[in-house]
């Protein structure tokens, strides 16, 4: 009996390997239909279903497997899946209990460095990946994780060097190559520009052409060959694009329901004031709302809680609708009629598990917050609001040539330059309707102010925040905490210039942008 248990695990666990979710799902069934408390048999059928989709379904079988034998990898596993509905302070606890008694194999170590990544807490993700890589040195993916977590802390020589002997093991690695790309400033002598290029030629085209293409993009900029850089980026894109069923108008619905919501919204009765004033920086992306979370969480008040998608998720559970987009038409109308005190709850709740110091206040930096800004104001009162505003040519710029969660939908607008001029127009609308009819809650910092006054612009964010005045935030480049984004580099450095009026370095391939936003009544001089 026991040989022909370890037979059907064996076998179970060879087809999750193999990707067979029907036969390892058959095998656990087996398992359990033989004895139901079998903890082996539940973990199995949790994998399967998990995988296949069902996460609900997954959590109670591994959930029983952890209460009848509660293994370092059934724990890992469930933090997965906690993590994947959006539980995060359930994975937080479930990963605490893996610490007591670590897994040990590669797989589990790996993804508790996930979900740890996952929770924003790089430190802690990074011993877990770096674990994995000694058990399983050839994985790539493994290698890639120890990378990004390197350049997440800062560690930029030891996350080039896990790089180089992740590209020298798969030399074609498309997100090793963009990530080596991205961690600092190429020069003539120093550079991947010829490796790139044979790499780009060589891919097929998909995600790691994309990849390729941006990377390739970026280092020919910093060689000094921006014409080249966009005419790849041109390319990459726009193959990219073609693959895409994106219309404009899937946004463009967004925002008129946004709009259309408001007058509802604004009669919500609002929640109560609160000591705990987050800070929300919001805007388009690629407009200095990273540099911005620097200069404020340099202050010895605050902490930065990363970009959450907390207020995306409180809006959506108080709205109740079933479809499967966080945000759409349907989700807010039905939240204007929801509890706004519920909402700024929820969303509380859900960023304490990103927050590491509760004494201090937090900043929020997801820049999508932008369609939030007045469940904001009427869930969270005493909250703060803060959005960057670019010129509108070199922010559609600076979102063409920034490499976005390719696998997001929210960003499919990013590929092609006349759909990102079409939506800055509606965000530019959307923030004129929140300074009307929010008088004094959203300060408006325009990033090219930022880098010719540094401090004068710091004094009014901090002022506009309640924060009084600290010598810290000038020198936010030399705040050791974690970026997780694709400004990790940028925000290093002190404050400089180089990005201002980008645009006119390319005005002739710009110029149906310039007519676009003519057309449209965003000025441009």
């Amino acid at each position: 009996m026991m040989q022909t248990r370890t037979r059907r695990i064996d076998a179970a666990r060879a087809a999750l390997d193999h990707g067979d979710l029907s036969a390892t799902h058959r095998f656990a069934v087996s398992l359990l239909s033989d004895n139901p408390r079998d903890a082996e048999g539940h973990f199995l059928l949790g994998i399967a279903e998990s995988s296949a989709g069902r996460v609900t379904a997954g959590i109670r079988h591994i959930e029983q497997a952890v209460a009848l034998d509660p293994a370092g990898e059934y724990r890992a596993q469930l933090a997965k899946c906690y993590i994947m509905v959006r539980r995060d302070g359930d994975a937080a606890k479930i990963l605490a209990q893996a610490e007591t008694a670590l897994p040990a194999d590669a797989l589990s170590r790996d993804t508790m460095g996930c979900v740890y990544a996952r929770l924003g807490d790089h430190a802690a993700a990074l011993a877990h990946f770096e674990e994995a890589v000694r058990l399983r040195p050839n994985d790539t993916e493994y290698r890639y994780n120890v990378a990004v977590t390197l350049n997440f802390l800062g560690r930029t020589p030891a996350a080039e060097a896990a790089l180089e002997a992740l590209i020298a093991q798969a030399p074609d690695h498309a997100r090793a190559h963009h990530l080596l790309a991205s961690l600092q400033k190429q020069s003539a002598d120093r550079n991947h520009v010829a490796r790139l290029g044979q790499s780009f030629a060589r891919a097929e085209q998909g995600r790691d052409r994309l990849l390729l293409g941006y990377a390739l993009a970026k280092e020919l900029e910093d060689v000094g060959e921006p014409d080249q850089a966009l005419d790849i980026l041109c390319t990459a894109n726009g193959e990219h694009r073609r693959a895409l069923t994106y219309d404009f108008a899937q946004d463009a619905a967004n925002f008129d329901a946004i709009e259309a919501a408001w007058p509802r919204l604004n009669t919500a009765p609002q929640a109560q004031e609160s000591d705990d004033a987050p800070v929300f920086i919001i805007g388009m992306p690629r407009t200095g709302t990273t540099l911005v979370d620097r200069i404020l969480t340099s202050h010895p008040a605050m902490e930065s809680a990363g970009e959450l998608q907390a207020m995306p998720l409180a809006v959506k559970m108080a709205a109740a609708t079933h479809s499967r987009n966080v945000l759409d038409p349907e989700t807010i109308e039905a939240a204007t009629r929801a509890d706004m005190a519920a909402i700024g709850r929820d969303y509380m709740a859900r960023a304490q598990h990103h927050r590491r110091d509760p004494a201090l206040r937090f900043t929020d930096k997801f820049p999508g917050n932008f369609q939030y800004a007045g469940f904001i104001a009427r869930a969270l009162p005493s909250a703060k609001i803060v959005c960057l505003r670019r010129h509108p040519m070199d922010t559609v710029l600076a979102n063409f040539r920034n490499l976005f969660a390719v696998s997001s939908r929210y960003y499919d607008y990013s590929y092609d330059l006349l759909d990102i001029a079409a939506y800055y127009v509606r965000f530019d609308r959307l923030m004129a309707l929140w300074a009307r009819e929010l008088p004094g809650r959203v300060l408006e910092l325009q990033y090219e102010d930022l880098i010719a006054d540094q401090q004068g612009q710091t004094e009014r964010l901090l002022d506009h925040c309640g924060l009084d005045w600290s010598d810290d935030c000038l020198d936010f480049h030399a705040n050791s905490a974690p970026v997780s984004t694709p400004s990790a580099a940028q925000v290093r450095r002190p404050i400089y210039s180089d990005s201002v009026a980008r645009w006119k370095r390319h005005a002739e391939v710009l110029e149906p942008v310039r007519r676009f936003f003519e057309d449209h009544g965003v000025p441009i001089s």
